[in-house]
């Protein structure tokens, strides 16, 4: 199924913000930065390239109900991209 590419411009948005989040993960690593501070950045990392992953996930899915014609609705398929992100 093809995104439509409007919406998914917040999510490139929040994944590229992650990028650089995590260059600065990368340069705090060789720095010799704290544990903690390392940490921290790691899991802001993780969540916002979590929330891209789920935001098209849901893209897909309000699609997939809002054009059922175009045929793309694999229930079991959806599912297993959904849990894959868990």
């Amino acid at each position: 199924m093809q995104l439509d590419q409007d919406e998914m411009t917040a999510v490139v948005k929040r994944l590229k913000r992650a990028q650089g989040q995590l260059g600065g993960v990368i340069r705090m690593i060789e720095e010799g930065r704290g544990c903690e501070e390392i940490v921290t950045q790691l899991a802001a990392v993780s969540k916002a390239v979590d929330r891209a992953g789920f935001t098209t996930i849901s893209i897909g899915l309000r699609q997939c109900v809002e054009r059922p014609e175009d045929g793309n609705l694999d229930t079991a398929k959806m599912e297993k991209l959904f849990l894959s992100l868990a």
